[in-house]
């Protein structure tokens, strides 16, 4: 049986988790100061809309904090009790983030509920001029997360994180907006609610991403079909059989499977080829067992 070791094929992810701390460094930074000014202000206005975009806030100060606390403990070494390190801390955290958001996306949807029935009254100045801030500042975050969000699922959930509060600014601004112009104070809990489904539908979708990594899955990425006919078809081949393809974290992903090889000598040279169409497919670590009768069926 052959195997490349995980760290040979880390090394191209290292540059983008590298990035991905500073800019959840910064973010991080700068959600912990509008989530005081959005709590203040949206106690002093009485807003719920206000107040819903501040207690995201807060989770998320903690949700990125999180991330960016395993993004640091993922780069410690593999060691003999955890051949692949402490890379899968990551996903954790993702699905940690996305219960999270499921959570506040529930409770200020009943809360909203609560206001509906009995609206109280709204400052609509205050709520606009605190509204803007927060807007501004969530722009400014998800700028800086969106870049890359796509190769790590835990930079993904503080970005979607982000993109919430931003959902939540723009949704305090209009409903200042309206309670300003027409008096109309159940526009708050309205568009508050509005907020909590849009972060519940990314909050999901970032659950059950995670889920399908712990679950090892087969990357929705990659066809398990395609990967068999690629090493069936190769030269010497007789068959393959017992195959798996999962990811480990994010940016990697790996594979394991059983080649019918009649002649040995045929090896190496099958060895190298499969290691090439895997990189194709975006698979590093590839564990290929070469056998002249099946022995796993």
């Amino acid at each position: 049986m052959t195997t490349l070791p995980i760290d040979a094929h880390c090394t191209h992810v290292a540059p983008l988790r590298a990035e991905s701390r500073r800019r959840m460094t910064v973010v991080l930074a700068l959600t912990a100061s509008v989530m005081v000014a959005e709590a203040v202000g949206g106690l002093v206005a009485n807003s719920l809309a206000l107040l819903a975009d501040a207690g995201h806030m807060l989770a998320d100060v903690a949700a990125i904090g999180l991330a960016l606390f395993v993004s640091h403990l993922a780069r410690r070494p593999a060691t003999a009790e955890r051949s692949f390190g402490l890379l899968r801390l990551e996903i954790l955290a993702a699905l940690v983030n996305g219960a999270l958001l499921i959570g506040i996306a529930t409770g200020i949807g009943l809360e909203a509920w609560d206001r509906f029935r009995a609206p109280p009254p709204v400052d609509a100045r205050l709520l606009l001029a605190i509204a803007s801030i927060g807007l501004v500042a969530n722009v400014v975050g998800a700028v800086i997360l969106h870049r890359g969000h796509e190769h790590s699922l835990n930079q993904r959930g503080a970005y979607l994180h982000v993109l919430g509060d931003l959902l939540g600014s723009i949704g305090a601004l209009g409903a200042g907006v309206i309670v300003l112009a027409t008096g109309w104070t159940a526009a708050d809990p309205i568009i508050s609610v509005f907020i909590s489904a849009l972060v519940l539908r990314s909050a999901w979708r970032l659950v059950r991403e995670s889920t399908d990594v712990l679950l090892e899955a087969t990357p929705a990425s990659i066809s398990l079909s395609d990967v068999h006919d690629r090493m069936a078809s190769l030269p010497g081949v007789s068959s393959v059989h017992d195959l798996h393809v999962w990811t480990v974290t994010s940016g990697v992903v790996a594979m394991s499977g059983h080649l019918v090889v009649q002649n040995p000598a045929d090896n190496q040279r099958i060895l190298e080829q499969v290691q090439d169409r895997m990189q194709e497919l975006g698979i590093g670590h590839v564990t290929v067992q070469m056998e002249r009768d099946p022995t796993c069926e």
